[in-house]
């Protein structure tokens, strides 16, 4: 099936502005292994730096995408934007999964040279569960994380070993290292 008869909106967004294939890596440059999407789209999955989270709300509804393509990219998506209540909800064939699983956004290599531990010197990794050991002001909102919190599923900064992210009270925060505890 070709993607121009598949839709004519941007399978993640629905946006018909300015739209092209992304090719789902690792790809054979099929149609099956692509999705049609928009600039915004493109330009942020290309530049996983820019990942706006508020535009990428639309990943409630391409997550279940009967598309192959469109579910593998909508997983890698919200991996990378640390969504992992989501990507728990999503259900995908092993092959696909294994698919989804291949390579994440932003990544281009396997070189993991940045090693984040927490105040232990134990290595952290994506997915891990940590507690913050000092009350800390959370700059840009009201709130203070305060000792003690569990941070679930937790994301490594790729370029700086000293921060992690996470959800604390519902909101996506920086934390440094330093002033957490793997559990």
């Amino acid at each position: 099936m070709s993607l121009e008869s598949r839709s004519s909106v941007c399978e993640l967004c629905g946006s018909s502005e300015s739209l092209s294939a992304y090719e789902v890596a690792p790809s054979d440059g099929s149609a099956e292994q692509s999705v049609l999407v928009c600039s915004t789209c493109k330009s942020q999955i290309e530049n996983p730096d820019t990942l706006d989270e508020s535009h990428f709300n639309c990943l409630n509804d391409s997550m279940w995408s009967e598309i192959p393509a469109v579910a593998v990219l909508s997983y890698r998506l919200l991996n990378a934007l640390g969504r992992q209540d989501l990507v728990d909800m999503m259900y995908m064939e092993e092959d696909v999964k294994a698919w989804a699983d291949a390579q994440s956004i932003g990544v281009e290599s396997s070189d993991n040279s940045v090693v984040h531990k927490d105040s232990n010197g134990v290595t952290l990794a994506v997915g891990d569960t940590v507690v913050i050991t000092k009350d800390l002001d959370v700059k840009g909102t009201t709130f203070v994380a305060k000792r003690g919190t569990a941070v679930r599923n937790i994301g490594l900064v790729p370029d700086n070993a000293e921060l992690i992210e996470g959800r604390v009270n519902g909101v996506k925060i920086q934390i440094l290292t330093k002033f957490l505890k793997k559990s």
